[in-house]
């Protein structure tokens, strides 16, 4: 610990004796400085102790010395020697009582100790304060190391947390609490997701200090916390919570920085590891697609569990921003990283391996150009937070706003039905279907099943079709503009009924001969058969593309 009055009052070299102040001998002293300026505030910085002789003082007066010991209480002076046999053989009175009555310590020097001794003591104690918290810091390095070494995060944690007596918590990249130490600080933790979220939004290196309010029946939220983000990156990727009762001190402060390093090593990979892990999934993929699942169980090994054996789902995403981008894109400096801010694919990543990871899933997240596409277990909490996303993005987007509409920072989401490795091309095919959907119905989101089992009528709405539509009825329609007939009524009640005359011509109101000779004008206008069921789908197809919602 640093150097305090007391321990200089204990110095069997200096000889010093308290004459005022004895209650407050335990302050740190930050250094010891002489001056016999009638008014040295104007050069302390708070924390010295000030050796004096009093050579311009008139030490006598009581008025002048309660105001120079006030100002030195209040610049944050320390204590005060004072050296006798120079100027003075005793220290005066009127000095004692004014630091008696400022609570200020008064330390008398003997002339046989000179100033420079006393200096001298107080430096070496503060070279010794820092050696030993130098070593101090790199004996925690080597268990720090040794530790995650060992047992991984959660043993550097454990260690961080004994180091600075207090307590440790890390967080994935979606700000929840991945670890902590000990477990009893998983509520502690659990409170300051929003604060590290914060703390994502700015570049890396980042940190901040949380302090709690003082409350006696909330103690743990009296804790100081300390948070840092950790990665390389511009946007970070995880965080470090380090909460203690009090600021930390120089060997703290050394064990909290060796735990930032060693949590940056072991939680970001270097960008050629990173690129070789994309190409292996990417690789992967490819078999997958390719049919043949055995060889890709070869090239994978152990790297997705059993993922590639399980029933999964097939996911294919794609975003107008990530296509402006590509389009637009400048070559990018070697360590850097794709932010996630304003990239709905980036976020759609973080969502789903963070999920994965936390419910301990593997998952094969591959970039494909434009798109994304994930292979992730079939009811897994991967799938979930996915849909789970796409539903908040949904909720949240304007009523009058659609991916229709252009909307440059959507995400559309395709979802497949669930699959094994020997049908991943028809699953990768499902999940383009689905994406298709989701973009021409407006939706974030679409899963495959869904699509089965409803109606083919939500597919129609898309200009080329109503194009089509507009394009096959609009003869009809001028036909019937004149006033000779409504022919488009008459094809649309015939459809109805199944090509029933009586029924069709009941439901129109007219004599089925009337019907008859209209789908005749029907036939000659269009120039095609009405026997034809090709005919007869694209007219009831059309004309439900057409329909008023």
């Amino acid at each position: 610990m640093p150097p305090t009055l007391a321990s200089l009052v204990h110095h069997s070299a200096l000889k010093l004796t308290v004459r005022a102040g004895e209650d407050r001998l335990d302050v740190p002293v930050r250094w010891a400085h002489v001056s016999e300026l009638a008014d040295p505030v104007p050069y302390m910085e708070g924390g010295e102790l000030l050796l004096i002789t009093a050579l311009k003082l008139d030490a006598e007066d009581p008025e002048a010395m309660h105001r120079y010991v006030k100002r030195l209480s209040g610049a944050g002076v320390v204590g005060l020697g004072f050296a006798v046999g120079v100027n003075y053989d005793d220290i005066p009175e009127a000095l004692v009582a004014a630091a008696r009555q400022e609570g200020l310590p008064l330390l008398e020097v003997p002339r046989r100790t000179p100033f420079l001794a006393i200096s001298k003591a107080v430096s070496a104690a503060i070279a010794a304060d820092q050696y030993r918290a130098v070593t101090a810091g790199f004996a925690a390095q080597r268990e720090l190391t040794r530790r995650t070494l060992a047992d991984g995060p959660e043993g550097l944690l454990a260690a961080l947390a004994a180091q600075v007596d207090g307590w440790a918590a890390l967080y994935d990249a979606s700000g929840a609490v991945v670890a902590t130490a000990p477990e009893w600080a998983g509520r502690r933790a659990a409170r300051l997701t929003a604060d590290v979220q914060r703390l994502r939004e700015r570049p890396a290196p980042a940190s901040s200090v949380v302090g709690g309010a003082q409350n006696p029946e909330q103690p743990e939220n009296a804790d100081r916390v300390e948070l840092h983000s950790l990665g390389t990156s511009r946007r970070p990727r995880s965080a470090l919570a380090v909460g203690t009762a009090a600021a930390l001190g120089t060997a703290e402060r050394y064990a909290v920085h060796s735990a930032i390093a060693l949590l940056t090593l072991t939680t970001e990979r270097s960008r050629s590891l990173h690129e070789a892990g994309l190409r292996i999934d990417a690789a992967v993929l490819r078999m997958l697609l390719a049919g043949e699942p055995d060889h890709a169980r070869t090239v994978a090994g152990d790297l997705y569990g059993g993922l590639l054996d399980a029933p999964f789902r097939m996911l294919v995403a794609e975003s107008p921003a990530a296509r402006n981008r590509a389009a637009a894109a400048q070559p990018a400096a070697a360590d850097a990283a794709p932010e996630t801010g304003g990239d709905p694919l980036g976020a759609l990543v973080e969502v789903v391996e963070s999920a994965a990871a936390r419910a301990g899933e593997a998952v094969l997240v591959v970039p494909e150009g434009e798109r994304l596409v994930v292979l992730a277990t079939d009811g897994g909490a991967a799938v979930a937070a996915c849909v789970e996303h796409a539903s908040a993005l949904e909720a949240a987007r304007p009523a009058s706003e659609s991916l229709a509409g252009g909307d440059e920072e959507s995400l559309v989401v395709g979802l497949s039905a669930p699959s094994g490795p020997i049908a991943a091309s028809a699953a990768y095919k499902q999940a383009q279907q689905a994406l298709s959907v989701a973009r021409r119905r407006g939706r974030v989101c679409v899963e495959h099943e869904h699509v089965a089992a409803g109606s083919v009528l939500p597919l129609l709405a898309d200009d080329a079709v109503r194009a089509f539509a507009d394009g096959l009825l609009r003869a009809l329609r001028d036909h019937d503009a004149t006033g000779r007939g409504d022919l488009v009524a008459s094809v649309r009640a015939w459809l109805s009924r199944h090509g029933q005359w009586d029924a069709a011509a009941a439901d129109l109101g007219v004599h089925r001969h009337t019907l008859r000779y209209r789908m005749r004008r029907v036939e000659e206008i269009l120039g095609r058969s009405l026997d034809d069921p090709d005919v007869r789908m694209e007219l009831w197809l059309a004309l439900k593309a057409t329909a008023p919602d």
